[in-house]
């Protein structure tokens, strides 16, 4: 069966609001059939990962049942270099000769070497529908073949924010090995765009002359000592306590400068003693906002990360994780890639996350200390390629 996606109802809505409306190179993906814990083929044989079921469901959800916000506080920044503007006619002229009609609320800035056009950005989404559960003790994980996935980055964020417990950006381009600030004054990571800068756009620099993402995440963690005292040291102390949580929504800190505010903010523990005579390890993380598109599946793969390694100091057994998002969202610029991520056919595998059996406590774990084993990533990079995700700053 094929299902439509209504693009009218948000071009009626951009209209209203004075914004151009939205053009999709296709409008019909074929309908998301699903068991338990798989997609099914048109044979209803069960394909891909529990992951990519979860994906396409809340992709559907959003495209069918999605509400489009009216106030958007971020925006889509678009650089046309040597371009001109025509300020009689309202539009922008391409070095390729090509015609942008601006909107009513969109806005540009001159440069010497071209045009930045600022656009409104929408998204479409929903609250309080989605809960994602994985049993890590049975090798379930939230991997998707859908498209590629950087782990790696992904890892080292969870490290970054939770073990180093640093804001500092260089700091994290180091676990990447990406590290280039002595020598051209750039940051290599996606959190360049959140840095603390003064009024003239220079980074404002810690003590280490390096730039910042100010009084949130990783200096949040710290300054409250979250995961340590509040997690490892509840469970040691008290292993059936009912208080072992983290959260890095602390309005305290935001009183300080700070880049983004935390999105996947909360995390709540528990240990399971099972019948089967195991002691397990479950864990909630409540997320306020997801960018699902483009960091749903890396957000809940970290924080598999993160959970495994606590219970490996702990002794106990990974359990069950679950995300429970609060409100879920695609960007207006995603829909293209969401349709075509329905459309595309997930490969079968079974991917693990694997931690070095050699290190026990959660400060001796390194980036390279984690694997995903059992996961076709050159596979997916030839059959479902990478995909665009412009995102609003």
């Amino acid at each position: 069966m094929i299902k439509n996606f209504d693009i009218n109802r948000i071009n009626m809505k951009k209209l209203e609001l004075g914004e151009n409306i939205l053009h999709l190179n296709n409008y019909s993906y074929q309908e998301v059939k699903s068991n338990k814990n798989n997609l099914l083929d048109k044979d209803n044989n069960p394909i891909g990962t529990k992951g990519d079921m979860y994906t396409k469901k809340i992709l559907d959800n959003i495209l069918q049942n999605g509400t489009l916000d009216i106030e958007p506080r971020p925006q889509y920044e678009d650089f046309y270099e040597n371009a001109t503007y025509n300020m009689k006619k309202n539009v922008i002229w391409t070095k390729e000769g090509y015609e942008i009609k601006l909107a009513v609320n969109d806005k540009i800035k001159k440069y010497k070497d071209g045009i930045k056009l600022l656009t409104p950005a929408h998204t479409l989404s929903v609250n309080n529908e989605i809960e994602c559960t994985y049993d890590l003790s049975k090798g379930e994980s939230p991997l998707i073949t859908l498209r590629p996935i950087a782990t790696k980055a992904s890892i080292a964020e969870i490290l970054w924010i939770y073990q180093k417990q640093s804001n500092d950006l260089v700091e994290f381009d180091e676990l990447l090995g990406n590290n280039t600030w002595d020598t051209d004054n750039k940051i290599n990571n996606w959190w360049k765009d959140w840095a603390l800068k003064d009024k003239s756009g220079n980074y404002i620099l810690n003590d280490k002359g390096h730039p910042t993402i100010g009084s949130c995440y990783g200096e949040t963690v710290r300054k409250h000592n979250l995961l340590k005292e509040q997690v490892i040291e509840n469970i040691k102390n008290n292993i059936d306590n009912r208080r072992n949580i983290t959260s890095l929504w602390q309005e305290s800190d935001f009183l300080d400068p700070h880049g983004l505010k935390p999105c996947a903010f909360l995390t709540i523990w528990n240990v399971r003693h099972e019948w089967d005579g195991c002691d397990y390890l479950d864990m909630t993380m409540v997320q306020r906002s997801s960018d699902f598109a483009t960091a749903g599946c890396i957000n809940q793969v970290q924080y598999v990360v993160l959970q495994k390694m606590v219970a490996r100091e702990l002794d106990l057994i990974p359990g069950k994780f679950t995300w429970k998002p609060i409100n879920v969202q695609i960007y207006d610029r995603h829909i293209n890639q969401a349709i075509e991520m329905l459309n595309r056919e997930p490969i079968n595998c079974e991917p693990k996350i694997e931690l070095n059996k050699d290190i026990k406590y959660f400060d001796d774990f390194k980036v390279d200390d984690i694997k995903i084993e059992d996961y076709p990533k050159e596979e997916i990079k030839v059959k479902n390629k990478q995909l665009k995700f412009p995102l609003g700053i």
